[in-house]
């Protein structure tokens, strides 16, 4: 009885210990899966933007303000009108970042 209640106190602190480590791998393989394909900003939530780095809540806010008044980002380099985002930002953020065609630019290409 007492070999049985051991070998399931050793199963529950393996399984204790194995969990963090394999939240972390999980964590790291979703990361580098956004590092492969940059995010659309023409489509992106705000929550998918404060993924980014150095971009919070309110930059994010911005972000689709300024999509939204503006009809979408044309070229990435329109990042930087956001209030909240300078070269700097732009510079680490360029990398991680794209603009593909809202759907209704796309549609009305596809029309002509």
């Amino acid at each position: 009885m007492r070999r049985c209640f051991w070998c399931v106190a050793a199963a529950l602190v393996a399984f204790a210990l194995t969990g963090p480590v394999l939240a972390q791998r999980q964590a790291k393989e979703s990361s580098s899966q956004a590092a492969t394909s940059p995010l659309n900003l023409n489509a992106a939530t705000a929550t998918q933007l404060e993924s980014l780095p150095g971009i919070g809540a309110r930059t994010a806010e911005r972000i689709i303000e300024y999509r939204q008044k503006n009809g979408g980002f044309k070229k990435i380099e329109e990042l930087m009108n956001v209030r909240g985002v300078g070269e700097k930002s732009f510079l680490k953020l360029k990398p991680l970042i794209t603009v593909l065609p809202t759907k209704a630019e796309a549609s009305g290409q596809a029309a002509r």
